[in-house]
């Protein structure tokens, strides 16, 4: 009998997740462990293993579907002896792709309309075709230059695909009258990039743009954070370290290293704020209605930029670890969330976040709370900067960082007093090793 292959649950939060790629076509012979299928959950690109041998005999749900829900009938696979004819009538239950966006429609003009009306559709859009359905098959940016120019795009003879207009064929024909422009509704001064390609959509002001699909990382991450900087009641706090001691603590060690392992200063970060938690636990909590748990150990989450998103992978226990430890760790987590390979316990829970945006010569900012979290560090360059110090002048090596807390668990005495501990930490790296 036919098995059914259904989309698997891969955090036990899981409710949905978007089949991103096949690695088997149908057809194509399985043996348990192999690899069929990439699933996009809200944080990684996580693989899926056959679990029994058999031919792909149909796949149900294509590549690129969103929303396809846990357990749902995702392909079916043939034991030896059987044939399509054995499958029967398998429904997906799950949803269709999403449709591909049609390069040749008439953006402008649609644009227009959602815009109630302010911009009226170019005589383009609405001029009759030679062809069949009564329209001008013309590119978008074909459009947007016949308006610039006053062109009637009814007297162009395209050279494009089906004889589609294309911009050659436009910036190659005689400006007509200047009303057409002047009906676009589109701004006729703005100058057209050379680099423009001839199906690029345009908008209502005149502007050309490709479109760059949100992937199911980043519409997770857009709706928390919408969902944190609404809901919780953010509190900040900043203060500045010297960096002086640190640095020459960095170089030393890496100098004795040979080229075995190379700390950098975010490594040091990492361990200050797992043991100025350990030291002062009242901010490693989470707000829940019920109470506010407070933890026995320090997960940092660590903030890493990867081509799918923004994702933080945990550096767990981190006050009982070494700075080596941390260093390997990190790196290795960062790889890993830059290929998409993270496990759920990789990434899921932690109880304190940083974010460092140091490294791009940002000075200071303000992090967004990573729920449930209540702390997130917000880390910024390093600065040699004037600093009088017992009435004389030295230069010394600044570092700002600023505390985002969650008011309703950590307020701000609470995140001052963190934040102190922190800062004697960075200032004498030496503690952090007894």
């Amino acid at each position: 009998m036919p098995i059914n292959i259904t989309m698997p649950a891969l955090s036990p939060t899981m409710t949905e997740g978007t089949l991103a790629k096949w690695l088997k076509a149908e057809g194509d012979s399985v043996e348990s462990g192999d690899v069929i299928a990439e699933i996009e959950t809200d944080k990684a690109t996580m693989e899926v293993e056959a679990v029994d041998e058999g031919v792909i005999g149909k796949i149900l749900v294509s590549e690129g579907t969103e929303g396809v829900s846990v357990n749902a009938v995702i392909a079916v696979l043939l034991e030896d002896g059987e044939s399509a004819d054995d499958i029967g009538d398998v429904s997906a239950d799950a949803p269709k792709a999403p449709p591909k966006a049609d390069s040749s429609s008439d953006d402008a003009p649609k644009a227009a309309d959602a815009s109630k009306g302010d911009a009226k559709p170019t005589p383009s859009s609405k001029s009759d075709d030679k062809d069949k359905g009564g329209r001008i098959f013309a590119s978008p940016l074909a459009k947007r230059i016949a308006a610039d120019k006053g062109i009637d795009l009814s007297n162009v003879k395209g050279s494009g695909p089906r004889g589609r207009i294309v911009k050659a064929d436009v910036e190659n024909a005689k400006a007509g009258s200047a009303p057409a422009a002047q009906a676009s509704g589109v701004a006729q001064n703005a100058p057209l990039a050379g680099n423009v390609p001839d199906d690029a959509k345009v908008n209502v002001y005149g502007m050309a743009y490709t479109e760059i699909p949100n992937n199911n990382i980043k519409k997770i991450t857009a709706k928390r954070l919408t969902e944190a900087k609404s809901e919780i009641p953010h509190f900040y706090l900043s203060v500045d370290c010297v960096l002086d001691n640190l640095l020459a603590a960095r170089k030393e060690l890496n100098d004795k290293a040979n080229g075995e392992f190379k700390l950098s200063v975010n490594d040091f970060i990492v361990k200050a704020s797992a043991m100025a938690l350990k030291a002062y636990p009242a901010a490693n909590v989470s707000w829940n209605d019920d109470a506010v748990h407070q933890y026995y150990s320090s997960d940092i989450s660590v903030a890493v930029a990867t081509p799918n998103g923004l994702i933080t992978p945990i550096v767990k226990n981190a006050e009982n670890k070494g700075l080596r430890a941390i260093s390997d760790e990190v790196k290795a987590l960062a790889g890993k969330a830059r290929d998409g390979k993270l496990k759920p316990e990789e990434f899921q829970g932690g109880s304190f976040s940083i974010s460092n945006l140091g490294m791009f010569g940002v000075k200071n900012f303000a992090a967004i709370l990573n729920p449930p979290q209540s702390c997130i560090l917000a880390v910024g360059a390093g600065e040699q900067v004037p600093r009088v110090v017992n009435g004389e002048v030295k230069i010394q090596t600044v570092m700002t960082v600023t505390l985002s807390t969650d008011h309703r668990s950590v307020d701000g005495a609470i995140g001052a007093e963190w934040l102190q501990y922190f800062k004697q930490y960075i200032e004498n790296p030496v503690s952090m090793l007894v």
